[in-house]
Order: structure tokens, then C-alpha cells, then sequence
């Protein structure tokens, strides 16, 4: 995965084909996908 030095993250990297992935922050869960139209959404 290519974290690089300023602690950014490719989403391109993190996504690896996918339209959606998943993340979990503090014991919750969300969901980070990619739309139609290119845009990101993040939701509980």
C-alpha cells in the first residue's frame, strides 16, 4: 500500500479496484465508496 511521507494515501491504493471499502475508526464502522460520477461518500 502507498502511504507516502507526508502520510497521504493513494485512493487508488486503498481501493484496488473496489467501489467501496470499508473502515473502522474508534469501534465504529464506515463505509467509503466511490460514486457514478467519480466522487467519494462517506457514511456511517
Amino acid at each position: 500500500m502507498g502511504i507516502h511521507e507526508q502520510g497521504s494515501l493513494s485512493v487508488e491504493d486503498l481501493f484496488s479496484g473496489r467501489q467501496e471499502v470499508r473502515l473502522s475508526y474508534e469501534g465504529q464502522e464506515y463505509r467509503l465508496r466511490i460514486t457514478r460520477n467519480r466522487k467519494l461518500i462517506l457514511t456511517k
